[in-house]
Formats: C-alpha cells, structure tokens, sequence
C-alpha cells in the first residue's frame, strides 16, 4: 500500500510540474498553449538519449549523469520554445492554440517515425532510474524517488512564485490585462511573453525528463494529445493564476484518472476493457465542464491569492 502511494504521489508531483509551467504561460501571461505534450516529448527524449546505454541503430546513449540529462531537457525545450515563440507569439487566442497543437503533433510524429534518434514506434527502454539500487526493495525505492520529486517539485513552486510575485511578474500581469497600457509605460509585451513562454515550456521539458527516469521507459504514445487534456485540466480545476491551485489540480485529476480507470475496470465485462481509457476521457471532461459553471476560476482561483496578500498587509496595521 505504502509503495503504491509513493508512486502515485511521485506521478502527482511530476505532472503538478509541468502544470505549474502551463500556469506561468496561461495563468499569468495568457498565453493559449495547447502544446504541452510536445514539450514534455523533447525534455523526456533528451533526457533519455543524453542517460541512456549505447544501443545499435539510435543516436545517443551517453550515460551522463542524471542531473545533467535535466538540465539538458530544460535547455533543449526552452531553445525550442524561443524559436518557436518568436515566430508564434504574435498570434491571439485560437490562432496560438492551433499553432501549438500542430507543432506538438509534429513532434509527436518524429518521435513515432524517427527511429535512428528516438526508437520510433519502439520508444527508449533501460533509462537510468535515481536510486536504482534499491530497486528489489519496492517501498524504500519509492519512498526515495517521491522524496526526490517532490523536492524538485518544492524548488520549482518557491522558484516560481517569488518570480511571479516580482516586478517582472507584475509587468507579466499587467500585460495579460491590458496590454496597450502596460506597452504605455515602456514595456515589451512580446519580450515579457517570450519569456514565460520559454520558463513555462523549460518546466514541461523538466517533467518530461523526470517521467523518462522515473519510469525508465518512454514511447510516442505516451505524448499524445490526451496529455495536453490532462494538464489543462490540472490547471482549470486547481484555478489559473494561482501555483497552489495548480499543484490541487495536478493531485484531485490525477486522483480521479486513477480511480476512475480501476472502476471501469471492474465494473465493465473484459470485451469493453480497452474502451475503459476513453471513458475515463469522458469522466474528466464531465469534471471540467461542471467546473466551468460551477467555479470558473476553479478551487483556488487568482482572486483568493490576490485576497490572502490584502489580508496578511492589512493584519499588522489592525
């Protein structure tokens, strides 16, 4: 019991990574990405091939160091987000939307066809885990990868929000807001966004490459659009704006993903199991819609951290 629930908080952990990376572009810039497998894709790959052994006909197979596969998938998602961003940031609203989409797909497509670099259809088998070695102890090995996670989880949420709630963080809203008025006092609204583009898309490929060690196995299919729901999703129930909601969001959908697929399971007859994953589909767009109506700021909405920040200036006036 203790071992599944490390694992399922160590999943918490990663996706509430890269939903925190949705919330700096969406929650606080406005920015419409609907592309956020394909940045998990490129961080997860070159994590992958930078750690991975040797293996005959792919490209890679480094065996650096953990660490360095990070920062290395941070790096390549960001350098991608700047050339992409450059080119697409100029757009509005579904215009963005649909350019992100087509380009996830794009990538999804090269991982899927490119066999010399990525394993194609086949994926990236025998990555490095963290703790390895205490892989025949199955709780002890989970415990010591949630702590790991969740720890990089930690250090991205304070990182994060001291940005936010900087100057630069400020202008950021102020740009989401009213975007000829921030341009009215000298700012760059295409710079600003450029910027939480490429750090909201850093933390995606950073989720990307702690999935890729955790489960020590990565394929296309696991960077379809069905991931870009999910994290949306994350984001909409948690409430945009606010990095708190984001990590509420991460823990309450993927509880229900979870659960719903182990109802499905069970109730359903064995010739309708493999349309179980569908249904779950439809259980998470059922929550979303009805938080739509119901809190469209979702559980922890901007609002509530803007009224805590008014509350706690105002204590020690009286």
């Amino acid at each position: 019991m203790l071992a599944y629930l490390s694992f399922f908080l160590t999943v918490v952990a990663i996706n509430a990574i890269a939903c925190l990376g949705l919330n700096l572009q969406w929650g606080f810039a406005g920015l419409f990405n609907v592309g956020v497998a394909g940045f998990v894709a490129v961080g997860a790959y070159t994590s992958a091939l930078l750690t991975a052994a040797p293996a005959a006909g792919r490209l890679g197979g480094y065996e650096l160091p953990i660490l360095v596969g990070w920062i290395a998938a941070m790096l390549v998602s960001g350098a991608a987000a700047a050339a992409i961003g450059a080119l697409t940031l100029r757009l509005r609203a579904d215009y963005l939307a649909i350019t992100t989409f087509g380009i996830a797909t794009c990538i999804q497509l090269v991982a899927l066809n490119a066999e010399h670099l990525t394993g194609g259809p086949f994926g990236i088998a025998f990555i490095p885990r963290p703790f390895a070695s205490l892989a025949g102890a199955s709780t002890l090995f989970g415990l010591a990868n949630l702590a790991l996670v969740a720890g990089v989880c930690a250090v991205v949420f304070v990182l994060l929000d001291r940005l936010t709630h900087s100057p630069w963080g400020r202008v950021l809203r102020a740009v989401r807001e009213d975007e000829e008025a921030a341009r009215s006092l000298g700012k760059s609204a295409n710079r600003y966004r450029l910027q939480a583009f490429v750090i909201g898309a850093m933390l995606m490929g950073l989720a990307g490459a702690v999935q890729a060690q955790f489960f020590g196995f990565i394929a296309p299919e696991s960077y379809l659009p069905t991931l870009t729901f999910q994290i949306w999703v994350m984001l909409v129930v948690g409430g945009s704006g606010n990095h708190r909601g984001a990590v509420l969001g991460a823990a309450l959908v993927w509880a229900l993903w979870t659960l719903s697929g182990g109802a499905f399971a069970a109730l359903l007859p064995a010739d309708l199991q493999a349309r179980a994953a569908s249904l779950r589909i439809v259980a998470i767009g059922v929550v979303l819609s009805g938080m739509l109506l119901w809190r469209p700021r979702g559980l922890l909405g901007e609002t509530t951290v803007i009224s805590r920040h008014v509350a706690a200036r105002a204590e020690p006036n009286g």
